[in-house]
């Protein structure tokens, strides 16, 4: 079978077969190239030395020469060729305490982590499959290489790995390869937040991100969010809900469109509601508060995975709002919209309609009619240049200070109160009008 690899990688290929090595492109990219998907890189190994491969190339970078690695750069862009290997014991359940260069094309793909990444090709020799990863790709099955549990002693990672890859392709962890995980499970607690981050990720921005349900299943939830573990089994009885917690999660995350703040939002919107549970004398179950100890609970969390603050802070500012009713008007539109800016407004309103389609069918035409009307009026006002910020007005706290005012809180009072009336009436935003009521704040202020 013959697969289409870019020109750099035909010419790195080309130069090291012609140096005397054996060479391929080996993992993922091959999996990729077999399912018909262009590959995000291409990872090269070879029987050459990373000292070999420095002297064969003009530019390569050291990344990771203990490992046996050399990114070349060509044409522009870095592709990583490594020696084949054979890991020793795993000291920390992710780096090997020792590496062995080995010949073989084989013994290289033995080390690695399911049949799928296992395989290596070059338009000379072909497909290298030694494992049965072509079956599996067929049959849709994510497989360890060689025993599963020895695979994640290795490195914990694989696990969550293995969901990730079933989210993202669609594809069945295999029931040795799953036993294994649950056996294993509690070995994901020595892996970084930062690398449980990128995984999580990549398995909510896939077309099956409502999979974050499987790490439950396996164990591993209750290692990396056992506050989103809570909220399975943790009931809704009332008219709006026809799932508990978990699943409503599961299904708003579903609805949600692949953008990584959205989907963390979708998550954790309602992930505080078991600390705030309480039910009334006819049985009817609430969550009084729960936006704000959702708030905190996924601040706490994403920043335990080592997220980023500006990420972490839109994604709060989702969930503090998620629950917020907004009317269909424009004072109402712009309230809200001074709160989260023109970006997150409209992602809260995909928020809030994938939050209500997960909820009770019977209720949801009329949320969504609300849900509409506030988005078309956020597009008048975008179109329209209407100000909704005190930055918007036409004056500032230098003009307040020229007619009087005192530098410090009775500027910030005065800016609000004029924002409120612009607000409301977007014509009174002008620089003689809004002075003139600046100076009757003041004298009311003095009364």
């Amino acid at each position: 079978m013959d697969l289409r690899l870019p020109e750099s990688v035909v010419n790195i290929l080309s130069w090291l077969e012609e140096g005397g090595f054996s060479v391929f492109v080996a993992g993922g990219a091959v999996r990729d190239m077999l399912m018909e998907k262009t590959p995000h890189d291409y990872d090269i190994a070879t029987s050459a030395r990373p000292e070999d491969t420095k002297a064969l190339f003009k530019r390569t970078i050291d990344t990771g020469i203990k490992h046996g690695t050399v990114t070349v750069v060509e044409n522009k862009t870095g592709y990583e060729v490594t020696t084949y290997r054979r890991d020793g014991e795993y000291a920390d359940g992710r780096h090997p305490k020792s590496v062995s260069f080995v010949n073989k094309a084989r013994e290289d793909c033995a080390r690695r982590d399911f049949t799928i990444n296992a395989m290596m090709y070059n338009p000379r020799e072909g497909i290298l499959d030694y494992f049965g990863g072509q079956t599996d790709i067929k049959n849709r099955i994510i497989r360890c290489v060689g025993d599963p549990e020895q695979r994640f002693k290795e490195d914990a990672l694989r696990m969550l790995r293995a969901v990730r890859f079933s989210a993202a392709l669609s594809f069945r962890i295999e029931d040795n390869t799953w036993r294994a995980i649950k056996k294993c499970a509690v070995l994901i607690k020595k892996v970084s937040g930062e690398r449980i981050l990128e995984e999580i990720n990549k398995i909510l921005l896939s077309e099956n991100p409502d999979y974050i349900r499987k790490l439950r299943e396996c164990g591993l939830m209750r290692y990396i969010m056992p506050e989103l573990e809570r909220c399975f089994g943790e009931p809704q009885k009332n008219k709006y809900h026809i799932y508990d917690v978990g699943e409503h999660i599961m299904h708003t995350l579903k609805g949600t469109p692949a953008d990584l703040t959205l989907r963390w939002a979708a998550l954790m919107h309602d992930i505080g509601k078991p600390c705030c549970s309480s039910t009334d004398q006819n049985g009817i179950i609430h969550f009084y508060g729960h936006h704000r100890e959702s708030c905190k609970i996924a601040v706490d969390l994403l920043h335990r995975l080592r997220m980023d603050n500006d990420t972490i802070h839109d994604i709060s500012v989702l969930v503090e709002n998620h629950d917020v009713r907004i009317e269909s008007s424009p004072p109402a539109v712009k309230r809200m919209m001074s709160r989260t800016g023109e970006t997150l407004f409209e992602k809260l309103l995909l928020l809030q309609t994938a939050d209500n389609m997960a909820k009770n069918p019977e209720h949801f035409p009329e949320k969504k009619k609300r849900i509409d009307g506030a988005y078309h009026i956020y597009k008048e006002i975008l179109a329209e240049r209407q100000p909704y910020l005190v930055s918007h007005l036409a004056v500032n706290g230098k003009d307040l200070i020229r007619a009087g005012y005192r530098p410090g809180r009775e500027i910030g009072d005065a800016l609000k109160r004029l924002i409120d009336e612009v607000i409301i009436n977007p014509e009174l935003n002008n620089r003689e009008y809004l002075l003139k009521r600046a100076k009757e704040y003041r004298r009311k202020r003095k009364a």
